[in-house]
Parts: structure tokens; C-alpha cells; sequence
């Protein structure tokens, strides 16, 4: 379980987020909501270790757990980025090995067959030597799914997960976090989509701008 106690977040004197507690259980999908400027990238990217905060404590199992000086913190929280950050050099086989290669310094087989059997279950069977300008913006996300997913994070988060798609395929990635969950995983999903916050969610964090 992830329990986030009493986080404060502040820029430039401004606060973003002010004593913020709440808890993630094992396997279960947490979606924050709220309007724009509630501080809900901000607080992605702060259980990402992106952000430093300013006060409070992250637990996991009981643990405590700082995932901005953590350096093994891909292990523990993924993140699909809303612009996904695919490397654009890169196959989409070597945009997923890499890091767990360079990172968790897996051998080149143990990493091609786990990442050809996260294509197979994502729909990206046949793209795996196709760069990313040559997939559409489903593709994409997907990749960078799989490419979280190669890091066998205990938590994995997304930014605004529909955002960019057509939204004929907000169902296609629902039943992806679905299934996912069915797997085991912990999932905490920005988004400003409300249908699909409701079609996902465990359970609803709900953000407002500090005054």
C-alpha cells in the first residue's frame, strides 16, 4: 500500500498542495480529478520523484520511501508520460529494453522476450522495429506503457492518459488499466476526463486550487 502523509508542495512562495493525505491500496486504481491549475501533475510528479517536496512522507508497505532520492525509483513507481517521451531515435523495441538493460542490467534476451510479451498483450505485435513517428497516438501510448511496465514498477502512474487520444479510444486504454489491475497492479491516474475517471476508479481523489 502507498500512503502519502501530509504532503506540501509550493512554488515560488505559492502553494500547490497543502497537507495532502490519502492512501493507495495494493491493486486497486486511484484517479485524481479536478480543474485545471489543482496541482494534479504537480502531485504526479511528485509520487514520481520528479518534484521534490517540501514537507510531509511517502510509505510503502509501512516503509518509508523518498522517490525523489531514491536512484532505484523506476523500480518502484512508472510513469506514462501524457506526451509519452518516446525517444525518437529508437526503435520501439529499444525505446522498452533500454532502460531495463542499462537500469536493472538485465541480458538483451531476458528483456526482447519480456518486452515482445508486453507487445502481444498491448496490441503491438509487428511494431517492434517501427520508430516513433510511424505509429499513431494509441501506438505511442502504448509503447510507453509497455516501456513502464519493463521496469516492473510496483506502481505505475499516468498523466492524463486519454488526453491525446481520438476519444474512441478511451475504452481501449480502460480496459488496459482494467487489466492490469486484474495482474495485480497499482495504478494512480491523472486525468480531467470524468467519464473515464468514474470508469476506472477504485476510488476518486478529488483536487482544488489552494486560495
Amino acid at each position: 500500500m502507498l500512503k502519502i502523509k501530509d504532503l506540501t508542495k509550493t512554488f515560488g512562495g505559492r502553494v500547490i498542495i497543502d497537507k495532502l493525505s490519502f492512501d493507495v491500496p495494493d491493486s486497486e486504481i486511484l484517479t485524481i480529478v479536478g480543474p485545471s491549475g489543482a496541482g494534479k501533475t504537480t502531485l504526479l510528479r511528485c509520487i514520481s520523484g520528479l518534484e521534490k517536496i517540501d514537507a510531509g512522507g511517502f510509505y510503502i508497505n509501512d516503509q518509508k520511501f523518498d522517490p525523489y532520492e531514491n536512484s532505484g525509483n523506476e523500480s518502484v513507481i512508472g510513469v506514462v508520460f501524457q506526451d509519452f517521451q518516446l525517444f525518437p531515435n529508437l526503435t520501439v523495441m529499444d525505446n522498452v529494453t533500454l532502460a531495463p538493460k542499462l537500469v536493472l542490467k538485465k541480458d538483451v534476451a531476458t528483456v526482447k522476450k519480456e518486452a515482445l510479451e508486453s507487445f502481444a498483450r498491448l496490441q503491438l505485435d509487428g511494431k517492434e522495429d517501427l520508430y516513433p513517428y510511424q505509429l499513431s497516438g494509441g501506438q505511442k501510448q502504448r509503447v510507453a506503457i509497455a516501456r513502464a511496465l519493463a521496469m516492473h514498477p510496483q506502481i505505475l502512474c499516468y498523466d492524463e492518459p486519454t488526453s491525446a487520444l481520438d476519444p474512441e479510444l478511451r475504452g481501449e486504454v480502460s480496459k488496459i488499466i482494467k487489466g492490469l489491475k486484474q495482474d495485480g497492479m497499482t495504478q494512480i491516474v491523472v486525468t480531467h476526463d470524468m467519464d473515464f475517471a468514474n470508469d476506472v476508479a477504485d476510488k476518486q481523489l478529488h483536487v482544488s486550487p489552494i486560495k
